[in-house]
């Protein structure tokens, strides 16, 4: 596995591969092909096994995928076997709304501290999640083993955020503010534009015919 170079773009699809196989678990179905899986997720049978043949060989021709055995691995790859910690820095609406939800820690992420300028806000908690000054942020990523670090803030401060959590050691970036992040090469930034999301969809009821 360690030899192929696994496209960026099949990684969400794994993401939702597990999610129905797991769904089909759940209501004892033992197994499924490559074409009811893609039917279900809106994708070929042909994508289904290209993108679980590159992590090894799974199901049996004639038989499909044994649904326990293919959410076990599914769950290895993804890394969800494993509990994740993660920061958010800006506790503003979106940082908030983050620090509110409650379906982070079935997936394995542990959403174990926040950080934010605001003095006002220093000190508190939100959600159960304490809020300490980004001043600190170094030192507490570093005590509270951080993983992953969730960029909210305007997009003025983004490059100065992510430079902090570079410094701080994190390797994953989930990006809210909508700026490029310039980061080194070792460094994972996930970019989530909700503006650009909704605009995009504008288009399509613009262009629906």
């Amino acid at each position: 596995m360690g030899q192929k170079k696994i496209p960026e773009s099949t990684i969400p699809r794994l993401v939702v591969y597990l999610r129905e196989i797991t769904a089909l678990a759940n209501m004892n179905i033992r197994t499924i092909s490559s074409a009811e899986l893609g039917e279900r997720v809106n994708l070929s049978d042909v994508q289904v096994r290209k993108d679980l043949g590159y992590f090894g060989q799974f199901g049996v021709s004639g038989s499909g995928y044994d649904t326990t055995e293919l959410k076990a691995a599914l769950e290895k790859i993804l890394g969800k076997n494993k509990t994740w910690n993660v920061a958010v820095v800006g506790v503003g609406h979106l940082g908030s709304a983050l620090l509110a939800y409650p379906g982070f820690k079935k997936h394995g992420l542990n959403l174990l501290i926040a950080f934010d300028s605001d003095t006002k806000k220093i000190g508190k908690s939100m959600s159960g999640v304490a809020i300490q000054s980004t001043d600190e942020m170094p030192k507490a990523i570093k005590d509270k083993k951080i993983s992953i670090g969730v960029v909210a803030v305007p997009a003025e401060r983004a490059q100065e955020v992510a430079d902090k959590l570079v410094s701080a050691g994190i390797k994953c970036i989930l990006n809210f503010a909508p700026a490029s992040l310039n980061v080194p090469e070792d460094i994972k930034v996930k970019d989530v534009d909700l503006s650009r999301e909704l605009e995009t969809l504008s288009y399509f009821l613009v262009n629906k015919k």
